[in-house]
């Protein structure tokens, strides 16, 4: 399995709703994968799959909700969608609190359930593309040397060529070559850009 790939990890302890899950959305054209406990799945899980995570909240072994937890422990941010035929307002909002996509109560409606797959997985892509772009930031952040990080740390303050010279102890010039090099080094055009690829959510380092 390649982290391109966008997989249904089915986590019921039930045969026959793992089996009848995963013809229903092999038939909409997802691939699943399916597990009986939430053990066997998080021995086996990478953070490199892609996809969401279907899952049951009342397990024999560890729970729906423990499982939640040892994932955001191991900052593995995977989508989650609860199913329960023991959804309660209590369970409810600790799954969503745990950071659930959605809460389907058994029997699962196929409408629903195939439309909360779709957010799930949405969010999944969206994810993995902020990553991505936050490891090319990183990657390009870090061919900075020491001086140019300062320098560009004081660009994005404000400041004119002037005064990072007076502050830095350089002259103006020096700020200006530092400059050339410091947008020529993370490929931006301009210093509106330079400023939003620094202060941007995505690029920090």
């Amino acid at each position: 399995m390649t982290g391109s790939e966008q997989t249904v990890f089915v986590v019921e302890d039930d045969a026959a709703v793992r089996d009848s899950i995963g013809l229903l959305l092999g038939i909409k054209g997802y691939r699943t994968q399916a597990f009986e406990c939430a053990e066997d799945f998080l021995r086996v899980y990478e953070a490199t799959w892609g996809g969401c995570l279907l899952l049951d909240i009342r397990m024999p072994g560890m729970s729906g909700l423990q499982l939640q937890e040892a994932l955001r422990q191991k900052n593995l941010a995977l989508p989650i969608v609860i199913m329960t035929a023991h959804g309660d307002v209590s369970t409810v909002r600790a799954t969503l609190k745990s950071g659930a996509i959605d809460f389907l109560e058994k029997p699962v409606d196929p409408v629903a359930l195939v439309a909360a797959i779709q957010v799930a997985l949405g969010v999944d892509a969206t994810q993995r593309r902020a990553a991505l772009a936050a490891e090319q930031a990183k990657q390009r952040l870090d061919v900075l040397t020491v001086r140019e990080r300062q320098v560009m740390e004081l660009i994005v303050t404000g400041l004119s060529n002037r005064e990072i010279a007076k502050t830095l102890g350089i002259s103006p010039r020096t700020v200006e070559v530092h400059k050339y090099r410091i947008m020529e080094k993370l490929r931006v055009e301009n210093l509106p850009a330079l400023v939003q690829f620094v202060v941007g959510p995505l690029a920090t380092p």
